[in-house]
């Protein structure tokens, strides 16, 4: 098991009391998969260094999740397909 970050970018047309439930779905495939969800860190709608889809904000959240590989990797997958999401980047924090 590896400890992740991923950061997500939602489409501000989301209303921001909907997000966790938006997200459930993912962290259900991640605790399934016998991984943790450590810390769900919603920093809600900010405005974004350049436009994306012709949008110039997004719900910003964080997630930490302790999970395999291949759990992070459907978890990207999912979040690719929804039309919901701008987009995702998973990072492995530095174990210093």
């Amino acid at each position: 098991m590896r400890k992740y970050e991923v950061m997500i970018l939602i489409d501000p047309t989301v209303d921001e009391r909907q997000v966790d439930s938006h997200l459930e779905k993912y962290l259900k495939v991640v605790t399934d998969e016998k991984g943790s969800v450590d810390k769900v860190d919603v920093w809600g709608k900010r405005r974004l260094a350049y436009d994306i889809q012709n949008k110039s904000e997004a719900i910003y959240v964080v997630l930490d999740v302790t999970c395999e590989p291949a759990t992070v990797q459907e978890v990207d997958r999912l979040l690719a397909i929804d039309e919901k999401i701008m987009r995702t980047k998973v990072m492995r924090p530095d174990m210093h």
